[in-house]
């Protein structure tokens, strides 16, 4: 997998050669944390979208404001910031319909991501007010990654966690502390855990195509002929991953379950 290319890995020998874990129980809540807009959609859509129709609750926690998704230098900066909230918003809608939860924002200037402990406490914060049975989030671990912000985000979903289910971390919030049951993280370099999606990759696609803003800079889709690339290529790298593991989509995780 690219260092740059956000979602799911490129299929090879090194993702058959471990022992794989297989589709979790479906949750009834999860929270999926994403550097910037259009994340998460890339990096566990047809997972959440399964879930979503399965009852599931599904949360999304954007850590960036998006302001640097884009390849005009003359770009309005306030207007992109807010258009790509509205995306995420529809993305969400459409990735898991009636069970689509809460869309939290917490605004951070994209590119400028850090891991201070007050955003560790923010990210602990949203868990212990959601409660999710299930945390995703980008593998900070991911070797020879360009992108500050997608490892920093992955840091953040990791520390949120520790900080959210110890009483003693963060007394100020007055929350309850809350332990998930499990950690899922997308980019991952050592994989062990595939979700079947088999189905789901249109309503994954669908939501992808929400965000209009990263059709130039981040799917090299900008007619329809590319719109189409772009829906193969995604449906090609899911197919090729299920046909590793003996279904017809997947996507790929590493898991931590020992929260």
């Amino acid at each position: 997998m690219a260092a740059n290319e956000p979602g799911q890995p490129e299929p090879g020998p090194r993702l058959t050669t471990r022992a794989m874990g297989r589709d979790l129980p479906v949750p009834t809540t999860a929270l999926a944390i994403g550097a910037h807009p259009d994340d998460v959609e890339f990096g566990a859509g047809g997972t959440l979208a399964k879930w979503a129709a399965a009852g599931c609750t599904v949360h999304h926690l954007v850590l960036t404001d998006g302001s640097k998704g884009t390849w005009n230098p003359n770009a309005d900066i306030d207007a992109l910031i807010a258009a790509r909230r509205d995306e995420q918003r529809e993305a969400a809608k459409r990735l898991s319909g009636a069970n689509a939860g809460a869309v939290v924002f917490l605004d951070q200037v994209d590119g400028e991501l850090d891991t201070s402990l007050w955003l560790r406490g923010e990210v602990a914060r949203v868990i212990r007010m959601l409660r999710p049975a299930v945390v995703l989030g980008h593998d900070p671990w991911k070797r020879y990654r360009l992108h500050p912000d997608h490892r920093h985000a992955g840091l953040l979903a990791c520390d949120g966690i520790v900080a959210a289910r110890d009483p003693h971390f963060f007394r100020d919030h007055g929350l309850p502390s809350h332990r998930p049951d499990h950690l899922l993280l997308w980019e991952a370099d050592e994989p062990d855990h595939v979700e079947d999606v088999t189905g789901f990759v249109a309503t994954r696609l669908h939501a992808l195509e929400a965000h209009e803003s990263q059709f130039e800079s981040t799917m090299k889709a900008v007619d329809p002929a590319q719109i189409l690339a772009f829906r193969e290529r995604i449906d090609a790298r899911l197919a090729s991953l299920g046909q590793q593991h003996g279904v017809q989509r997947a996507e790929l995780f590493k898991r931590i379950s020992d929260l």
